[in-house]
């Protein structure tokens, strides 16, 4: 089992990647080669591209799996002639940062800048203006924001900040509960289900509950970075979502982990986190039954000062997304007890019931 400092070695690995909705390329090769050192590991891809990764072995309860996404808003190169690019932009990024800020291209070894000559928000596509030197681009290439200092200044060792904490930090933290699952014989039935093209629509999620993937009767755990808010700071724990901006999540499954995570004396939050939606909606809307777990993400989709833009206040300035470590290490605890509730007794009826049978004499 992986100590904290492998752990978040997988995270700063996976964080870095170039990612795209649709273009996980990089993401997939990393995963496939972890799994790859664990034959106790069985790893499945459906006809989406989605990546399945269960324990070896038979399995005496229905499956719960934490589910992630592998994709992160990027530019993606449609058309080259000389030094002007045409692109797309995969994923929701407020027009106004296209104006201000400039992307970079990496082979691994190299970097190619560019700058933005247009963008069209009906769309989500317009032109690049390359600089010179640098690796050769293609169609497909995929290009990030150059990032801008952070205004905080020094680093706080608790925070981690990386261009792509959404959803890698997902997905590490989901890899980080299944292997410490493997010693676990009672969480034979804990697996990860890692999705593409969230980004653009839970796309990847939707194909896997349309195709059934997974078996029906699959608990899912959507795993996700999502946008700091006033009432779900940053630091403040891991987060058991009740919802995102488009549903609430099923109540029987949150009762349950929320009251695993009380007794076990869990740092965390229980909170709806209405800034954005996640997998869980996708799921659940197919007749899965699914729950939300989170950390707060701060500069989501690499929006700095996103609240003050938001506000036609503030500098829209493109930032690497930060997360608190500490955060990020509960996260991983409230998975696994997570996997173990989904199959625990449901209590709240029962404490109604001593509720009622201690108090009922009131009504007379």
């Amino acid at each position: 089992m992986a100590n904290k400092a492998t752990v978040e070695k997988w995270l700063d690995e996976l964080t870095h990647l170039s990612s795209a909705p649709g273009l996980e390329d990089e993401v997939v090769a990393w995963v496939e080669t972890w799994v790859g050192r664990r034959d106790d590991l069985k790893l499945t891809t459906d006809s989406g591209g989605n990546l399945l990764i269960t324990r070896k072995g038979k399995r005496r309860k229905p499956l719960v799996l934490a589910v992630a996404h592998m994709d992160h808003p990027a530019f993606v190169v449609t058309g080259i002639e000389g030094d002007r690019v045409a692109y797309e932009f995969r994923g929701g990024v407020d027009s106004v940062y296209f104006t201000r800020n400039r992307v970079v291209f990496s082979d691994g070894k190299r970097r190619r800048f560019a700058t933005i000559s247009s963008y069209d928000p009906q769309t989500g596509s317009g032109h690049l203006t390359l600089e010179q030197g640098g690796p050769d681009l293609h169609v497909g290439s995929i290009g990030m924001w150059v990032f801008r200092p952070n205004p905080r200044g020094g680093r706080d060792p608790n925070m981690f900040r990386a261009p792509a904490c959404d959803d890698l930090a997902g997905v590490a933290a989901s890899l980080a509960a299944l292997d410490q699952a493997r010693s676990r014989p009672e969480l034979q039935n804990y697996g990860v289900l890692l999705t593409r093209a969230e980004e653009v629509g839970l796309i990847g999620a939707i194909h896997a509950a349309k195709h059934q993937t997974i078996p029906t009767d699959t608990r899912i755990l959507s795993i996700e970075t999502s946008r700091e808010l006033p009432i779900a700071p940053i630091g403040a724990g891991p987060i058991v979502r009740v919802g995102d901006r488009a549903t609430i999540f099923d109540r029987d499954l949150t009762n349950r982990i929320s009251q695993a995570a009380a007794e076990d004396g869990l740092k965390h939050q229980r909170k709806l986190m209405d800034g954005g939606g996640c997998e869980a909606t996708a799921f659940g809307g197919y007749g899965y039954v699914a729950a939300g777990l989170c950390v707060a993400l701060r500069n989501w989709h690499n929006r700095g000062n996103l609240d003050a833009v938001e506000n036609g206040r503030g500098e829209a300035i493109a930032m690497e997304e930060e997360i608190s470590l500490e955060d990020f290490h509960g996260l991983v605890r409230l998975i696994l007890l997570a996997a173990a509730a989904a199959d625990s007794p449901d209590t709240l009826r029962p404490r109604l019931d001593k509720l009622y049978e201690s108090e009922k004499h009131i009504l007379g």
